[in-house]
């Protein structure tokens, strides 16, 4: 797979991969912004003529902005994905967490344009982005997950999906198609179901869960004056529910009561699930590790910056979405140097250190 560079022959003074790689250095930098780039390569130009023929210098912020507003995000997406699948191991029973984040500093309400939201596939155990895909807002999830699923390699894996994107044709491509199990969000949304299934446990509760049909696991978290109990119940004897016709490879069905006591406050809540895994081992651990999603979330809005980019013309807010999350992996998959240091402290030794930033670009792409 490669990408398509849609300018005229006659035009082009930058090669698109020099455009491409200052782009993808700058932004491990810590530069998100086109001008930023600009400014950053003209002053690595020493260090960029080591991997670069740079025949015309270096590209100008306005070539560089142009650039990614050609660029088919597509074609980025697939490269992105199969480029993952080349440096990540993603073992069996891995979990795979799909969730959107909305770019909310894209949107400009004067120009009648709105916030980009963008699905990612989360693997929590090399905690980092697998793909992704945009939609043009929440509600279009639905149809984006199966999308984003046909790019994904998650053999053996346990996919994860909030309540929204719990569907029969998200399910079964899981299934079906991709060869994973999965343990999805229940809510109203789907009320008959998700009814008996929060009548099913309320009525086990009444006699506090002695059912040994239904295995329970309990985890116990203290810190920072705060206590958290989490209490995982699941049950695969659910001969008698109707809707394993309708789920491909139902096998169980789960409770979760999570209880947090901070400060002499005291809440209790339960939220509930159904899976295709077997025991509920795999499906605490799925559940737990949906959220692991959520820190990568907090990352492209604190460590990169992603609330706050004004990048609002054209295809380039999906092109620099995928680059912040390319720039992501390229700083985790550093397991050795600096394994202890943030994602913002490796930024910036990047950026101030460029044997660092080689060292970065060789363990992602062996140059």
């Amino acid at each position: 797979m490669f990408i398509f560079d849609p300018r005229q022959d006659g035009k082009v003074c930058h090669k698109l991969i020099d455009i491409l790689f200052i782009a993808v250095a700058a932004t491990i930098c810590g530069f998100s912004e086109w001008d930023d780039m600009a400014t950053w390569a003209e002053y690595r130009e020493e260090w960029l003529r080591k991997y670069l023929e740079l025949p015309n210098g270096i590209p100008s912020y306005s070539t560089i902005r142009r650039v990614f507003d050609f660029i088919d995000p597509k074609q980025f997406e697939i490269c992105f994905t199969e480029w993952m699948k080349e440096i990540t191991q993603v073992k069996k029973g891995s979990i795979v967490a799909i969730d959107g984040k909305t770019m909310r500093g894209i949107a400009d309400k004067g120009k009648d344009k709105r916030a980009v939201h963008i699905v990612n596939a989360w693997c929590s155990e090399n905690k980092m982005v697998l793909g992704q895909v945009k939609t043009d807002d929440k509600s279009n999830e639905i149809t984006a997950v199966p999308e984003l699923l046909v790019m994904l390699f998650i053999k053996g894996c346990i996919v994860t999906v909030d309540a929204l994107n719990t569907q029969k044709e998200t399910v079964r491509k899981i299934v079906k198609e991709k060869k994973a199990d999965y343990v999805v969000a229940l809510k109203e949304n789907h009320e008959t179901l998700y009814n008996e299934v929060k009548d099913y446990f309320a009525e086990e509760e009444k006699t506090e869960i002695k059912n040994e049909t239904i295995e329970s696991y309990r985890t116990i978290e203290k810190g920072h004056g705060r206590i958290e109990e989490r209490v995982y119940y699941y049950s695969t004897d659910i001969k008698w529910m109707d809707a394993r016709r309708d789920w491909e490879k139902m096998n169980g069905i789960g409770m979760v009561i999570r209880r947090v006591e901070a400060k002499r406050n005291k809440t209790e809540e339960r939220a509930f699930y159904f899976g295709s895994v077997e025991t509920v081992g795999e499906y605490a651990q799925a559940v737990r590790k949906h959220w692991g999603v959520e820190s990568l979330h907090w990352s492209l809005e604190v460590t990169f910056r992603e609330d706050a980019c004004k990048t609002r013309t054209g295809k380039a807010p999906e092109n620099l979405a995928m680059l912040n999350r390319l720039a992501l992996n390229m700083i985790r998959k550093d397991q050795e140097k600096y394994q202890k240091k943030s994602l913002r402290k490796r930024k910036t030794v990047a950026l101030l250190d460029e044997s660092y930033l080689d060292y970065i670009l060789q363990i992602n792409f062996g140059v």
